[in-house]
C-alpha cells in the first residue's frame, strides 16, 4: 500500500521560512517524479514544483526563485524548502507522485498525501 505522509507545515509570519517533508511508502520511490501542489480555500489545487529521478527540478512562476525542491532516495523523502514566504502562499500543501501525464494536472498523480496546512500571517 503507497503512502505519502506530509509534515513540516505551520503558522509562519510574511518572509519567514518553511521546510515541507513528505515520507513516502510502498512504492519504488526513486523512479517517480514527485511533486508538489498546494490548495487555497475555495480555490483549485495548483502545481508547484516537481522533482525527477534525475535530480531535474521544475517550479511554478509564482514561487520561482523562493522555494526549493530536493529528494533523498535513501529515505524515500522530498522536501519543499520555502523562503520569503507570503500571505498568498497560505494553502494546504499536498505531495504526489506522477503516474503518468501532464505534471500540471493533478489526474496525472496516481498517489497523493493528505496534506500539510502552511498558514502566513501578514
Amino acid at each position: 500500500q503507497v503512502q505519502l505522509v506530509e509534515s513540516g507545515g505551520g503558522l509562519v509570519q510574511a518572509g519567514g521560512t518553511l521546510r515541507l517533508s513528505c515520507a513516502a511508502s510502498g512504492l519504488t520511490f526513486r523512479r517517480y517524479t514527485m511533486c508538489w501542489f498546494r490548495q487555497a480555500p475555495g480555490k483549485e489545487r495548483d502545481f508547484v514544483s516537481a522533482i525527477w529521478w534525475s535530480g531535474s527540478t521544475y517550479y511554478a512562476d509564482s514561487v520561482k526563485g523562493r522555494v526549493t525542491i530536493s529528494r533523498d532516495n535513501a529515505k524515500a523523502t522530498v522536501y519543499l524548502q520555502m523562503n520569503s514566504l507570503k500571505p498568498e502562499d497560505t494553502a494546504v500543501y499536498y505531495c504526489a507522485a506522477l503516474t503518468g501525464g501532464s505534471i500540471y494536472s493533478t489526474q496525472s498523480y496516481g498517489y497523493w498525501g493528505q496534506g500539510t496546512q502552511v498558514t502566513v500571517s501578514s
